[in-house]
């Protein structure tokens, strides 16, 4: 998603999405791998990182494409055209046998029936790929954070809230000819932007504008969150097969950060010698029976909130711009 807010608004935004990492944290050492040269990747908000090229989209409206970059270079490898026309990608996430999955899950106004995903073979020509639609169980949610287990493919949606997400699972196997159910089962921090399974299908990397957060699967619970380095609005993360970890920004020719997570943190979600293939994790436990709150109630305590945090920056703008 695009935030063209003013400096003070932004900033105290952002503040209320970043997971519970201590201010004076220093974000994680990085270095960077590579600038996009195409102009036509402009608003980078998901990456998936296949050794040799990495992937991407664009998201707020862009067509439907897939375009892949060599990662030495920067330069566009392929662009892949996969459906006639996309609402709102927001999401890129690692399939079977070379496959990508592009989630069309953006919404920001809550005004959506249903999301779509797309299972994408990125073969540089146009394609129809197959069109998977979701939908929530409690009404519309915006959501950029699109998860597919690497061992049973389950695919898996975590929607974006100031408040905190909720991640979502769709069925093992989905239906092309009818709406997909999505059922609710956990709770992660807030206005997470993009996440990825690591190779062990055990742990989820998940970030926001600026930290990680690594969580165990099926449960979810956090391992540890650490403080990402300064993007102009980072949004895309990625986790290689060798557990190479890369974020990306929008903006046109930003840079692709490779960064290094703590050992407390890759040590188990990574092993360094994998001796065999790791066993299909339990599929994910429905949340119990609650009563919850209505969705408009929800929807107008964020309103209110953000408002406040509107009314608040006004305030000291008008402050520090008062004659003295």
């Amino acid at each position: 998603m695009s935030l063209r807010r003013s400096g003070p608004v932004l900033a105290v935004l952002l503040l209320l999405g970043t997971s519970p990492a201590r201010a004076d944290d220093q974000p994680v050492p990085s270095t960077r791998l590579f600038s996009f040269a195409d102009d036509a990747i402009f608003e980078s908000s998901g990456l998936v990182d296949r050794g040799d090229v990495v992937y991407t989209i664009d998201d707020s409206g862009d067509d439907a494409v897939v375009y892949g970059v060599d990662p030495g270079s920067g330069r566009t490898l392929s662009r892949t055209t996969y459906a006639d026309s996309v609402e709102d990608v927001e999401a890129l996430a690692p399939g079977a046998g070379g496959t990508v999955w592009a989630g069309d899950i953006g919404d920001n106004l809550h005004r959506r029936d249903d999301v779509s995903v797309y299972r994408v073979t990125p073969d540089g020509g146009d394609q129809r790929a197959p069109r998977y639609r979701l939908r929530y169980p409690d009404g519309p949610h915006d959501a950029e954070t699109l998860l597919v287990h690497p061992r049973t493919g389950q695919v898996l949606v975590v929607s974006k809230s100031v408040f905190g997400g909720t991640v979502y699972a769709a069925p093992r196997r989905l239906d092309a000819g009818r709406d997909n159910r999505l059922r609710a089962f956990a709770r992660v921090g807030g206005l997470v932007t993009d996440g990825t399974f690591f190779p062990d299908g055990r742990h989820v990397l998940l970030r926001t504008y600026g930290t990680a957060s690594v969580y165990t699967f099926p449960a979810f619970e956090l391992v540890g969150t650490v403080r990402l380095p300064a993007q102009p609005q980072g949004e895309g993360i990625s986790v290689g097969t060798d557990g190479r970890v890369l974020v990306s920004s929008e903006g046109v020719h930003s840079d692709v950060l490779r960064v290094r997570l703590p050992a407390s943190l890759t040590a188990s979600p990574v092993p360094s010698a994998p001796t065999g293939p790791t066993p299909d994790a339990a599929p994910p436990a429905p949340v119990p029976d609650r009563p919850q709150p209505s969705r408009d109630w929800l929807d107008w305590l964020e309103i209110g909130a953000v408002g406040a945090v509107v009314g608040a920056a006004a305030w000291v703008t008008a402050r520090t711009a008062r004659p003295r």
